[in-house]
């Protein structure tokens, strides 16, 4: 006898989060759920779909509630490479704000250009950060997302909501 799949269920690290409305439109279109994690109070829609979840202020703290829950069947939406490194390995899809999907192949390579980038900032070498959100970015997002959900569904994955 197999055991059926898990729900999909995405997970958003929300603090600095550009895309949550995209992410609410893409799983309200396909019934899945969103957890939107924090570590201070955010507004989100009343919707059965989305639940917001306030951790407490340590280091990590939404970092970890995600990671702890991430595996096969999730969708995990951050910009934070070394939580995305922690959620590819437990077999989440993970996605960036811009699109970016974090795969077992790139997330080696993500991994040693933050740190090589946190170097080079720290030596005063770099003082600038990340190009600036733009509306391609938003548009290449909503692909990603849409896609990754739709991938889940296809290997078996059920959306969760009625």
């Amino acid at each position: 006898m197999t055991a059926t799949p898990q729900a999909i269920e995405i997970f958003v690290d929300a603090d600095a989060c550009p895309v949550k409305a995209e992410i609410y439109r893409v799983a309200e279109r396909h019934r899945v759920k969103v957890w939107v994690v924090a570590n201070s109070f955010l507004t989100v829609p009343n919707d059965p779909l989305v639940e917001r979840v306030i951790v407490s202020s340590g280091f990590d703290a939404a970092d970890d509630w995600i990671a702890e829950r991430a595996q096969r069947g999730a969708v995990v939406i951050t910009a934070d490479i070394p939580l995305a490194h922690r959620c590819v390995s437990a077999g989440a899809d993970v996605i960036g704000p811009t699109g970016k999907p974090f795969t077992e192949a790139s997330i080696g390579m993500a991994l040693a250009t933050r740190n090589l980038m946190e170097d080079l900032r720290a030596m005063g070498d770099v003082t600038g950060g990340p190009k600036p959100f733009s509306p391609k970015d938003r548009s290449a997002f909503l692909s990603a997302l849409d896609l990754a959900i739709v991938r889940l569904k296809r290997a078996g994955f059920p959306s969760g909501a009625p």
